[in-house]
């Protein structure tokens, strides 16, 4: 058979080089194509390849392996389909020999057993991927390397769970709302564990905007799961009410259907012979009163067009309930952050220039709009709004002044912006010592990362 080529797969006219996505994948081709040597072929093969690289991983004190001893070792297989992997699994890079003869897993090999075997120990917990995708996460939080893929994979879950969590409560079954509130109570660990490790990823003042964004996500998903166990109480509280008891014995309703519930397709045709059967056929019995009701619909045409009439009114389009959209201030939190660090002791101040830019115009646009409402209002003196986002950025510590001269900027769409300089109370010189600062020169360490 012959082996399908990339090209083959894409559209006509599309090379790879034209696909963004496919570049990670093809820089992984040698992981990739060990996990292909792996899982190629039938399940027992599979599972002889797995057997074999992991019991050879295993040994520790001397990783080195002799031919006798690994016939020895897995004397319970066939000697020629053991040869037959051994063979591959070193053809393929996961195994290698040395020049004293010896066997040993590759660094490529070890990785793939580490991986396969942190799946393996994930795969007796109630939810396998919540697990593996938080400690997945902690460990790339321990390194310094969380990447926008790993946290979006951690919330595309947490969304997933919520959306099966509100089906269940939704479903008014009380057998999916006990699974559901199970399952919530298995991953509650991780749950906890996924908020720690974003507190410390957010308390890191270099963290990138992307990061932040996802973690914020992260946590709004965090918070509907927390509140999620009282909407399920509150279910069954409701079911409770309308929980019918058979007569004195003290069994519900719910307690015939759990016991339904455990019984097989079988039994269950077994308990319905004989006690469904088709009703009986009955003689009509029909007094004068009955008579004259049959009568008079028979007879009166009024009577008739209101028994016929059983049109369903015309369709209408339902009202809508659109949500007032709510006003995005993510920027303007970043940004509060950022001027904060200008506030901080022997923080000296920053040109306009620098603070206001980066992003684009629309976003320093905006930065400068809001410097212009710190300069008006913020002041010890300044009215600002009690609580909130835009109160706790007039509240900055901060001074702005704007200067009657323009700087040259050339970045993010703008030519030139008027000079000034920010900075913590009383730490920008007098206004005729103000000089005239270029935006050219390199960012400063504390402000360099784009909001």
């Amino acid at each position: 058979m012959n082996e399908v080529r990339l090209e083959e797969l894409l559209a006509p006219g599309v090379v790879a080089d034209d696909v963004p996505e496919l570049a990670p994948l093809i820089q992984a081709r040698p992981l990739l194509s060990a996990f292909s040597t792996l899982f190629h072929g039938s399940e027992a093969e599979v599972l002889m390849r797995l057997l074999v690289l992991r019991e050879i991983g295993k040994e520790t004190d001397a990783p080195r392996w002799e031919p006798e001893q690994l016939r020895q070792r897995f004397s319970f297989l066939d000697h020629v389909k053991l040869e037959t992997v051994l063979r591959r699994l070193r053809g393929n890079g996961l195994l290698e020999i040395g020049d004293d003869s010896l066997y040993a897993l590759s660094d490529l090999g070890r990785n793939a057993v580490a991986a396969i075997g942190m799946m393996v120990s994930f795969s007796a917990e109630d939810d396998l991927e919540l697990g593996f995708l938080t400690a997945q996460l902690a460990g790339l939080q321990a390194v310094g390397s969380v990447t926008p893929e790993a946290l979006g994979h951690l919330l595309g879950k947490l969304n997933d769970l919520a959306w099966h969590f509100e089906e269940a409560i939704a479903s008014g079954s009380e057998f999916r709302i006990a699974d559901a509130r199970r399952r919530l109570s298995a991953n509650t660990r991780w749950i906890e564990k996924g908020t720690e490790v974003l507190h410390e990823l957010l308390a890191d003042p270099e963290v990138s905007f992307d990061l932040a964004r996802i973690a914020q996500r992260i946590g709004l998903a965090q918070s509907r799961l927390a509140r999620v166990d009282a909407a399920f109480q509150r279910a069954v509280n409701k079911i409770e009410a309308q929980r019918v008891t058979l007569g004195g014995s003290g069994i519900s309703s719910s307690d015939v259907a759990a016991w339904l519930r455990s019984l097989d397709a079988r039994k269950l045709a077994g308990l319905a012979v004989g006690s469904l059967a088709p009703a009986p056929e009955l003689t009509l019995l029909a007094g004068g009163h009955e008579l004259l009701d049959r009568a008079e619909l028979a007879l009166s045409e009024e009577a008739r067009q209101m028994e016929a009439d059983i049109a369903l009114p015309t369709a209408e389009e339902a009202p809508s309930r659109s949500q007032p959209e709510q006003e995005d201030l993510r920027l303007l939190q970043h940004f509060s952050q950022r001027l904060a660090r200008l506030a901080e002791p022997d923080q000296v101040p920053a040109s306009l220039a620098k603070v206001v830019t980066g992003g684009g115009f629309p976003a320093a646009s905006y930065r400068l709009s809001l410097l212009a409402l710190l300069a008006d209002g913020g002041g010890e003196g300044g009215a600002t709004p009690a609580d909130g986002p835009i109160g706790e950025f007039m509240r900055l510590p901060l001074e702005v002044r704007f200067e009657a001269a323009t700087v040259k900027v050339g970045e993010d769409e703008i030519a030139a912006m008027s000079a000034g300089l920010v900075g913590a109370h009383g730490s920008l010189p007098a206004p005729e010592a103000v000089p005239v600062l270029d935006a050219a020169p390199e960012s400063s360490a504390s402000l360099s990362d784009p909001a």
